[in-house]
């Protein structure tokens, strides 16, 4: 996912008082330039207009999702040089908004251990100036956990408890997302929420290795998605490579094809399972030496 840094000279409001997921996302805005979250008070409007969309509007389906799904199509033609498939250009409408969102929840229960409740009227997306508004009006914690007395707090005993939460969370605001994209995606069900599964799990295993804790993260990840939780298609499916100095290299197989392949058929994503196990230490390798 390529990086967009946010222009410094627009202000960000600072978060409501009490925010229970603030200093999650000024971490993650601190190491990843590409998102930064707005945290909206009870009583400000969602942002509609001028780059902004909302979850419930692709959700929806219609107009705004043909907006979004424009830059796309003009992205590709602009980069590439070709005309790409409508299906292929939803796949990677739903894959720019899925990694980013997917973060809102999992950020905050990988730092904090707390989980925002985010139904798709509580989110917007601004792409261009790589920003979501959020309004988090529930949250899941544990016991020990100072924010249990806040507003909205619901305690869950113990930490598999909490990675249900996760899990109920993503698909909750995923679901009705889905049910706007995929009519123009061409793919069943299952398929779908691959590209979910992948989301979740490399948007939260990059910004791990940005923090400095990517194993911490992965570890995390793996008992998050252990393969047999429903709707999530497999899980975390990390495995280890070894480099010529005899290291290990992580690595995992993607759950589902972005498809991009068919705008340059040379090309692969490093996880994908397209990309043999040698061209994978020569990417990762060479990314460590450059």
């Amino acid at each position: 996912m390529t990086v967009t840094l946010v222009p410094p000279a627009l202000d960000v409001p600072s978060a409501p008082a009490g925010s229970p997921v603030a200093e999650a996302y000024a971490r993650l805005a601190q190491a990843y330039g590409g998102l930064q979250v707005v945290e909206l008070a009870a009583h400000d409007p969602a942002p509609r207009g001028a780059g902004w969309v909302g979850a419930d509007e692709l959700a929806g389906g219609g107009p705004a999702l043909d907006a979004f799904l424009a830059w796309d199509e003009a992205q590709v033609l602009r980069d590439y040089g070709t005309q790409g498939r409508p299906d292929v250009i939803a796949g990677f409408g739903l894959h720019r908004y899925a990694w980013p969102a997917c973060l809102l929840i999992t950020v905050p229960w990988l730092l904090l251990r707390r989980v925002p409740r985010l139904p798709v009227t509580q989110v917007a997306h601004h792409r261009t100036l790589g920003r979501m508004a959020v309004r988090v009006e529930e949250f899941a914690c544990l016991p020990d956990d100072p924010a249990a007395d806040l507003p909205g707090a619901r305690v869950v005993p113990d930490e598999e408890a909490l990675r249900a939460e996760v899990r109920v969370a993503l698909a909750g605001h995923l679901t009705p997302v889905l049910e706007g994209f995929g009519p123009r995606m061409r793919r069943g069900r299952r398929a779908l929420w691959g590209m979910v599964t992948d989301d979740v799990v490399e948007g939260l295993w990059y910004i791990g290795q940005l923090l400095g804790d990517e194993r911490g993260a992965m570890a995390e990840l793996e008992a998050l998605l252990p393969g047999s939780t429903a709707p999530f298609t497999g899980g975390a499916g990390f495995r280890a490579l070894t480099a010529p100095d005899g290291s290990e290299l992580p690595t995992r197989d993607r759950a589902s094809c972005c498809f991009f392949y068919t705008i340059r058929p040379e090309e692969t994503c490093g996880t994908c399972p397209r990309t043999c196990d040698a061209d994978r230490i020569a990417r990762l390798t060479g990314a460590a030496t450059g």
